[in-house]
């Protein structure tokens, strides 16, 4: 499925789209920190899918989800809508969202937004998290209780899934306290 990926000019993720690509190309985990409506939320999976991570252009069963928590069920199901809309495609397709009791993602979807409980459940039936290769934790300054188990068990998981992609995003998150968090040998994440 070829699909073009356009980003609005007028958000200020789409103006650094470059610079955070090479971030996240050279490094597991990249915090990403932005002013409430700058487009983190609807912009990084866009950016994640034009670095070749989810399903999009791979063979039928190959290919890992892009996964995106947010903290509230209402916000999964308009933020995947939303980008659905911006990719012009029908919500489920490439784009799909699962929240309690409403699940609306295709098989072959390369976006899947959720809220944070819902990947905590799956940690449950996949411990490594081997169904993602990017996942997105938006909102991270709720600082909610799944949010830090969530921050926690990644960090935990990381060393033994070099593949998979971390991306915390935030409006008001204290960088270098999350940098900090997920150092690895090469020093804090960028």
């Amino acid at each position: 499925m070829a699909l073009k990926i356009e980003f609005p000019e007028s958000l200020p993720v789409s103006a650094r789209r470059e610079e955070i690509a090479e971030a996240i190309s050279a490094n597991q985990v990249v915090i990403v920190c932005g002013e409430t409506g700058s487009g983190k939320t609807t912009q990084l999976p866009k950016i994640a899918l034009l670095l070749g991570r989810g399903k999009l252009n791979k063979p039928a069963g190959q290919g890992k989800l892009i996964g995106h928590t947010q903290p509230r069920r209402i916000a999964a199901s308009s933020v995947a809508k939303r980008i659905a809309e911006e990719l012009k495609t029908p919500l489920g397709d490439v784009v799909g969202f699962k929240v309690r009791f409403q699940d609306r993602l295709s098989r072959d979807a390369s976006v899947k937004l959720m809220t944070d409980g819902i990947l905590l459940a799956e940690t449950q039936t996949d411990p490594l998290l081997k169904a993602y290769d990017t996942i997105i934790i938006d909102e991270a300054h709720e600082r909610s209780l799944n949010i830090d188990f969530l921050l926690g068990y990644l960090r935990e998981i990381l060393p033994r899934r070099p593949d998979l992609k971390v991306i915390v995003t935030s409006a008001t998150i204290d960088a270098d306290r999350f940098a900090t968090h997920f150092a690895s040998r090469n020093g804090p994440a960028p």
